[in-house]
């Protein structure tokens, strides 16, 4: 059964409220099981607000391996919310493991700001570099190297089973579903990338989030929420 957790601010409420009549309408949930973050209870799939309710649900559940599709890292450092909770949850031990695919945003907002990299690796959606030992270095991306390496790259760290977590806001600035800056991804990468994700792992678990109330009049928006979320209970069945 799914869950549709509501939390974040009132866009992300209204935009789980919107989703889950939407996901109810479309037959594909039977019913709507909503709960606040202090609620959540032990099942497989998942509909959140903000993506910090990512950090509750895997703490509750113990899975320790995370593939986060994101158009951010989630890494920064400076205080708990949607762009650290990942940084929280592998630094407080509730992740051992993280890969992070599609991101754009690769560097912190501040300069005191420093990206948490122990136990994470990301392979982004467009071609960029880091300092590695003083030495710039390119990492495996998505659009030079392919889908299919950068799967295969994130099996070999984090091994056969995950949680997986997808934030909306992966897609194209067209799909209007999330409140923040959108990434680099087409419904159908996104797609595609969940079906080799379902080939390589083993999903345990999965949640869709950064969903606000944009999403209501967007058209493109409310079709990707529906193909993804169909997608990712073929994939897990």
């Amino acid at each position: 059964m799914t869950v549709f957790v509501i939390n974040g601010e009132e866009p992300n409420v209204e935009g789980v409220k919107y989703v889950a009549k939407l996901l109810k309408r479309e037959g594909l949930v039977n019913e709507i099981r909503a709960v606040k973050l202090e609620d959540i209870p032990i099942d497989y799939s998942y509909v959140i607000g903000d993506h910090s309710g990512t950090y509750a649900i895997l703490e509750r559940l113990g899975v320790k391996k995370v593939l986060s599709i994101d158009a951010h890292t989630d890494l920064m450092q400076d205080y708990f919310d949607h762009a650290s909770w990942l940084a929280y949850a592998l630094k407080d031990g509730i992740v051992e493991k993280a890969s992070i695919v599609g991101a754009v945003l690769m560097i912190p907002t501040t300069e005191k700001t420093k990206l948490w990299t122990k136990g994470v690796k990301v392979f982004p959606a467009l071609p960029r570099t880091r300092k590695v030992r003083g030495k710039w270095k390119a990492y495996i991306n998505l659009k030079q190297h392919g889908m299919g390496r950068v799967i295969r790259e994130a099996r070999k760290f984090l091994g056969r089973e995950i949680h997986l977590t997808i934030d909306m806001d992966v897609l194209r600035p067209e799909y209007r579903i999330a409140r923040f800056q959108h990434g680099e991804l087409t419904l159908r990468e996104l797609l595609d990338l969940i079906e080799e994700i379902g080939k390589a792992f083993r999903i345990v678990s999965f949640d869709i989030a950064e969903l606000s109330h944009r999403v209501i009049k967007s058209k493109y928006g409310r079709r990707a929420v529906v193909e993804t979320f169909s997608r990712l209970m073929e994939v897990r069945a």
